[in-house]
Order: structure tokens, then C-alpha cells, then sequence
């Protein structure tokens, strides 16, 4: 079986090479949004036609289901948008992704907003008017929050990586000292991930086929906290919104036990330190996996790195669906990409 390679470009690559600004307007004037998000791919297959490069977040957009005529209203991480529906201020960032002004401050869990509630908010009802707005545009494919190409697959944070992002370092102290607290946390975060969208769809008229689930922080924790405070909520949320694509940065060896208890997964997307004999062992031959190079390997001087990862990775696989995905940054070796994907053409010929 081939293995493919994707890349998609990062706003600070194309800020340093194409001059585009990702300031604010970008993110809430969807005129704007199209034709940047427009220049930005027609840059990627002028200069890269013999790499698969497109626009799109990290891990998320898939180029088949991308459009020239698609509009993403609330283009914005799902974990960023939450936190802003809690007060954090949105933090733009002309030449790389934006954040929020966090951590929030939450002193009992009183505080947290009804879920439900949230789509009363300002923003909301802000996204809301635009998707009504341009969905009837003759010009305008309308991707709404939480959904980034026509695939179908809606997009949320991990329910322990965005509890990280609204409220700091301690959610890990609380995994082990406080563990009736940050558990009532994490169910809030997953019942306002499973309501924000499915609004979104319905409004969006963009139906949920799969729900990609990006635990980015899963791999500092144990595979015991992993299944105490991971493994539940993903399946709530599989059960609430489908089949789920689940991603964990790092080396997540330790994990994929735990990992396979959740129902309904149909890929991983893992990273690029993770053995893939051991994934293979656990989940089988047949789950698609999506696999990132190391970012060491790929900002070397030299290739041999990168090399001898593609060698362990294809020897490792056992002949299984793979992907090789990476996010071009500015400080990534070009040249260690075209090897890569030389080398492994010669490793499957």
C-alpha cells in the first residue's frame, strides 16, 4: 500500500513569504477571510506542484474537501472560541496563529455558564448572522465554526487539552488533588463542545459525518489519568456526534491501550515519535493513521534524520493505511521534504 504525503502551510510561513496579514479582520470579516484563505492556497500550487501543499489548520482541513468557493465563518480554534465565550480576550497575531488572554480564572465551579446558554452569546449570534447571511451568496460555499472543509468532519479540542488552555498548569495538579473538581470541568467542556456543534451544524446546514477530537496534551499524562480523564468524555462525545479521528501530539506508545477503549475510532493521528508496530498490534491493519515527522528532524541542515525516521516508519507499519502529514513552518529544511518523499517512493518501489 502507498504512502502518501500531505503538508499544509503555516500562517507563518505565508506571512513571511506572501505578505498576508492574520489580523483580526481575517477571522471575523468572512470577505476578507475568503480571499486570503483563496491567495493562500492558489501560493501553495504555484510554488509547491510536486508537493501535496495546501492551506489549512494544522491536522485539520483535508485538501479533496477544500473549494476555491468555500467561506469559513468563526475560522477560529475550538478551544479559542470557547474561552472567549467565557470572557478571554482574542488575541490576533499577524504572522502566526492567535490565541486567547488565558488562563481564566475560575474559583468554584459555579462559575462555568450553562452550556446551552452560550449560544445566546454575542459571538454566536454574531457567526449565526453571517452563515445566514452568505449561505444564499451565489459566490460563497459556507463552512461554518467548528468545520473547516466539506468533509463533514466537525472539530473539537480535547476536553483535558482546551481545560489546559482556559484554566493553566494547575488542571494537571487537580488530576491527582482534586479530582471531583476537575472532572465537574471537563464534563462542562465536553457538554459545550457536543452543543456548540451541533448548533453549528444545523444552522450551517453542514451535516456531522465525523468528529475529529485533537487531545494535543494526552501524551504528558498517564495511561491511568488518560482513562479516567480522557477516555469517557471522547466516548460521550463519539456517541453524541459519530465516528471519531483522534489526535495525540508527542509519543503516545503509553497510551494506545487506553486510546482503544474509546468507541467508534476510525483514525489516529499520532505523532511522529509514537511506534507504529506497537499501533498496529493494538487497533489492527486496517485503521487509517496519520503520522507528523518529527519538527527536530524537520528543521535539520542535514536529511539523515528525516531518513532514517521514514525507514522505521514504513518497516514498522506492516503495510496498514498511512499518511505522512506535516505543517510547513518557516525553520522546516525544504530540501529534507523532497528527500523524504524521494526516499519513500524508492522504499515502496
Amino acid at each position: 500500500m502507498m504512502i502518501p504525503i500531505s503538508g499544509t502551510l503555516s500562517k507563518a510561513w505565508l506571512s513571511r513569504t506572501l505578505g498576508v496579514s492574520f489580523d483580526r479582520d481575517y477571522y471575523f470579516d468572512p470577505d476578507i477571510r475568503y480571499y486570503i484563505d483563496l491567495q493562500c492556497n492558489e501560493y501553495a500550487a504555484n510554488h509547491f506542484p510536486d508537493l501535496n501543499l495546501y492551506y489549512s489548520e494544522s491536522n485539520i482541513g483535508e485538501k479533496e474537501y477544500i473549494s476555491n468557493d468555500q467561506v469559513i465563518i468563526g475560522g477560529i480554534q475550538p478551544n479559542l472560541i470557547l474561552g472567549m465565550l467565557c470572557g478571554a480576550d482574542f488575541i490576533p497575531y499577524d504572522n502566526r496563529d492567535a490565541d486567547i488572554a488565558s488562563p481564566l480564572k475560575l474559583d468554584k465551579n459555579a462559575d462555568l455558564p450553562d452550556p446551552s446558554g452560550l449560544l445566546n452569546h454575542d459571538l454566536i449570534r454574531l457567526f449565526d448572522q453571517q452563515i445566514a447571511q452568505l449561505r444564499n451568496h451565489a459566490s460563497y460555499s459556507v463552512i461554518p465554526p467548528f468545520f473547516w472543509d466539506h468533509s463533514g468532519r466537525v472539530v473539537i479540542h480535547g476536553v483535558l487539552t482546551t481545560a489546559q488552555k482556559l484554566f493553566g498548569e494547575q488542571v494537571f495538579m487537580d488530576l491527582l488533588s482534586n479530582p471531583e473538581r476537575i472532572s465537574a470541568v471537563l464534563q462542562w467542556i465536553c457538554s459545550c463542545f457536543i452543543v456548540l456543534a451541533k448548533h453549528f451544524s444545523e444552522i450551517g446546514h453542514h451535516p456531522i459525518k465525523s468528529v475529529h477530537i485533537g487531545e494535543c496534551v494526552g501524551c504528558m499524562i498517564s495511561s491511568t489519568l488518560y482513562d479516567q480523564y480522557v477516555v469517557p468524555f471522547c466516548t460521550q462525545i463519539s456517541n453524541q456526534l459519530g465516528p471519531v479521528r483522534l489526535h495525540s501530539c508527542g509519543n503516545s506508545d503509553h497510551l494506545l491501550k487506553a486510546m482503544a477503549k474509546i468507541p467508534n475510532i476510525k483514525a489516529l493521528d499520532l505523532g511522529g515519535e509514537t511506534r507504529l508496530d506497537h499501533v498496529r498490534e493494538i487497533f489492527g491493519n486496517e485503521i487509517p493513521i496519520d503520522l507528523s515527522p518529527l519538527s527536530t528532524d524537520m528543521s535539520s541542515s542535514s536529511a539523515s534524520a528525516i531518513v532514517n525516521w521514514t525507514q522505521r516508519i514504513v518497516e514498522e507499519n506492516q503495510n496498514g493505511p498511512l499518511r505522512i502529514r506535516f505543517h510547513l513552518e518557516p525553520e522546516y529544511n525544504l530540501d529534507s521534504i523532497y528527500i523524504m518523499q524521494d526516499y519513500l517512493s524508492i522504499l515502496q518501489n
